[in-house]
């Protein structure tokens, strides 16, 4: 266990390090601890000739920031937040390998950020149905084959929040990586989520309480996203955004990177595309070719999870009619409910009470303009 001044001595140096965090973490792998740097912070010249001015300058001055650190640690004591050093074994073992590793982690949760499998699911902000459905079968048909995964996210508008809603629909434990502190939330309607999933998953973040979440912040983010994880899935992209950042530094970890292709022309399909097509990614279609890929499960046992009944009927119990309108909207997608009526022979007063249970059953998903979308 972490002794509570090697924890202060920690906060500390983290507070001072925001701008020199790889000269900071070097010093931290070199002399093993924050409290060995602290207590030889005089001496770091001699030790270290190549030392930036700057760090030395920052670490003369650690008494300005002593009671922040303190104020720091009663907080997550108070709150149930978990500060994780770089040593703790509790850390995250894949981000320890990474020359930008923090030096301290924030966590509330419960997850275990080490598990066997990890895989972030990031993408654009403005998704569209294609790629909420995506996420949406991914993460239930990942969840028959590695139902130990673990699915990090950014918690951000779009994929990011899908992957975590699906995870916690499927029972699998999903972390969402901040860029803020955890006295906060970002965006503040996704507090619902995040409460749920520090009781199947957790919130994580490098950053202090009153910590605003800055755009620099957020790319800063995206690094532990990656870093946590052994591997990251692009779900959709504009030929910019934040998912590209993702996939670009989890490439430079040595992390594998795959994405679902999306239609030509597309705009948010475009960032998928042109990384598959410059091999930046993996292409994949489903969990089973990431599984695959991964050599997480080879075909026998795939095909024995099969056989064996885990995967799941898409539509249980559904009535004559409502399995008519199911087989319609599998041929043709994203129909008004006039046309529904006409291909189908359901008159429109039937048909509205029809196309409600299917809503709550979670088969259709109703769209403005009286379109019908077919989750599958």
């Amino acid at each position: 266990m972490t002794s509570s001044n090697e924890l202060l001595n920690t906060a500390i140096l983290t507070r001072l390090s925001y701008f020199n965090l790889n000269v900071m973490v070097a010093l931290y792998r070199e002399l093993g601890s924050a409290t060995a740097i602290v207590e030889h912070r005089r001496e770091l010249r001699g030790l270290f000739p190549g030392i930036p001015q700057k760090v030395l300058d920052a670490l003369n001055d650690i008494e300005v920031v002593r009671r922040r650190a303190e104020e720091e640690l009663e907080y997550d004591e108070q709150h149930g937040i978990l500060p994780l050093c770089l040593n703790d074994e509790a850390y995250p073992s894949r981000l320890k390998e990474c020359p930008d590793a923090p030096l301290m982690l924030f966590y509330k949760g419960t997850a275990d950020l080490n598990a066997r499998h990890i895989i972030n699911v990031v993408g654009t902000r403005h998704s569209t149905a294609y790629g909420e459905d995506l996420v949406r079968r991914f993460v239930a048909d990942l969840q028959t084959m590695c139902p130990d995964a673990l699915i990090v996210s950014g918690l951000a508008y779009g994929i990011d929040v899908c992957a975590h809603r699906y995870a916690l629909q499927n029972g699998l434990d999903t972390v969402g990586v901040l860029a803020h502190g955890l006295d906060t939330l970002y965006p503040a309607r996704h507090r619902d989520v995040a409460n749920e999933m520090v009781r199947r998953g957790g919130l994580l973040t490098e950053f202090m309480t009153h910590t605003n979440a800055d755009k620099l912040n957020f790319v800063r983010r995206n690094r532990i996203t990656a870093g946590i994880s052994d591997a990251c899935i692009l779900v959709e992209s504009a030929k910019r955004g934040g998912g590209l950042i993702t996939t670009r530094i989890s490439r430079e970890y040595n992390r594998d990177v795959f994405a679902f292709p999306g239609q030509v022309g597309a705009p948010y399909s475009e960032g998928c595309n042109r990384l598959i097509r410059d091999n930046g990614a993996g292409l994949i279609t489903s969990a089973d070719d990431f599984v695959k890929a991964m050599g997480w499960k080879d075909e026998r046992e795939i095909e024995a999870s099969r056989q064996a009944g885990i995967e799941r009927s898409l539509f249980p119990d559904l009535s004559e009619e409502e399995q008519k309108i199911v087989d319609l909207l599998q041929k043709t997608n994203d129909l008004q409910l006039n046309i529904i009526s006409v291909k189908t022979a359901i008159p429109i007063g039937s048909l509205t009470a029809l196309l409600f249970a299917l809503e709550m059953k979670g088969v259709v998903k109703p769209y403005a303009g009286g379109t019908y979308h077919l989750l599958s």
